[in-house]
């Protein structure tokens, strides 16, 4: 068993493993402010991989000396939560490299990706290249989302990397997961992960990208009983949640977007937002309602992830370099919202697709467990061979 930090965590944890977030019971306390559920979905898949007796968080906004030598001194390493950390606009906490200088146990980076301008090179600040070679210097491997990530980081002099995905891919521990699609149709109960915000530094074609969601979110609703599963969006949790003055404000805003006013929002689109938006601030929530779907698929890579964890079938809507790279990493089924064809879903039921995935989650399930191995992570993945012996001797 382990003391563990966190670097940069996303929620609060309950029953050892479980993250919600902070005022999840207190909704007006978050209403006005927008945090991505997303990351407190691999925060909460981390912590389910890890095996642990004590958590604490690393502070990284003030360098403390003292408090860096207790940590030293009472801690096994820390980790920083998976997220799109390198990109040209990250803004570090003030005191990260004074911390990182410090610490005299390992730093393991947990499935940390790239964000790709959508055009031109990407760009980093020197702090951000500190930072970087720094991390990868405290640890035998840094654990990368996939190839683009660990290219960028070669450009660095950081060759450190292993590819292993995202944790919340492995959060149920499962080595032999598959996905084995049923009938089309027999599929009643759909899930589509929302993200109608879009910005031109990472979308080559914004107007595209709005129509292309939105016409697909129309088809998929009359083909199919959906719910519209949104992520933290403010507009989105006033309409759920708000007071009749906030859910107008919500209204108003969503309504006065240029943008959306053109390419996104008509009386349909409207009638869905009424009728079918869901949101929670805890991922077992978010666990509970995939498993209760068909199907789970659009434009979210953590929400459509925590579908396939699960084994509902989903495919990826790619935007960006994020979704591309991530889908790539796991051979996940996926349908380019710039292309010349509209999505059609039959083009995409098909077994011998999700074989990729599945042949391609096996590998990287290895991948994932050697990286918490190499790095001396104490962790709760059993290996194929042991979970074949254990339902052998169950059986």
């Amino acid at each position: 068993m382990a003391n563990i930090l966190v670097m940069i965590p996303s929620g609060e944890v309950y029953d050892h493993d479980c993250v919600r977030w902070y005022s999840y019971q207190d909704i007006q306390r978050s209403i006005d402010h927008y945090h991505n559920i997303g990351d407190a979905f691999v925060f909460d898949s981390s912590l389910k991989l890890l095996t642990y007796d004590k958590l604490d968080v690393l502070e990284i906004r003030e360098f403390r000396q003292e408090v860096v030598d207790r940590i030293n001194a009472e801690y096994d390493y820390v980790f920083l939560r998976g997220s799109n950390y390198i990109h040209d606009s990250m803004d570090w906490p003030a005191a990260t490299i004074q911390v990182l200088a410090k610490l005299r146990i390992p730093v393991i980076g947990f499935g940390v990706g790239a964000q790709a301008p959508a055009t031109g090179k990407l760009t980093l600040t020197e702090e951000s290249k500190r930072i970087w070679r720094m991390i990868a210097d405290k640890s035998t491997t840094l654990g990368v989302r996939g190839t683009y990530t660990a290219e960028v980081l070669w450009d660095l002099g950081i060759k450190n990397t292993r590819i292993v995905g995202c944790p919340t891919a492995f959060r149920n521990r499962d080595p032999e997961l598959r996905i084995d699609l049923p009938a089309l149709d027999s599929v009643r109960k759909v899930g589509i992960t929302m993200r109608r915000e879009v910005s031109k530094h990472y979308s080559p074609d914004v107007r595209k990208y709005l129509e292309r969601h939105r016409d697909f979110v129309k088809d998929i609703s009359r083909r199919f009983d959906t719910v519209l599963m949104m992520q933290g969006e403010v507009e989105e949790k006033k309409l759920l949640w708000g007071t009749e003055e906030q859910k107008a404000d919500a209204w108003a805003h969503l309504h006065d977007s240029a943008w959306l006013k053109q390419w996104y929002f008509d009386d349909e689109m409207d009638a869905l937002y009424r009728e079918r938006l869901w949101y929670s601030d805890v991922v077992a929530d978010y666990e509970n309602l995939v498993r209760s779907k068909d199907l789970v698929l659009g434009y979210r890579l953590h929400g459509n992830l925590m579908a396939l964890s699960n084994a509902t079938p989903s495919v990826y809507f790619s935007y960006d370099s994020r979704t591309a790279e991530f889908a790539e990493t796991f051979a996940i089924p996926c349908y380019n919202v710039y292309s010349d064809k509209p999505f059609v879903l039959e083009e995409y039921w098909d077994q011998s697709l999700f074989e990729k995935f599945n042949r391609t989650y096996y590998q990287r399930y290895r991948d994932m467990r050697e990286f918490l191995d190499e790095n001396y992570v104490p962790h709760r993945m059993p290996s194929h061979t042991l979970r074949r012996t254990t339902e052998r001797k169950a059986a």
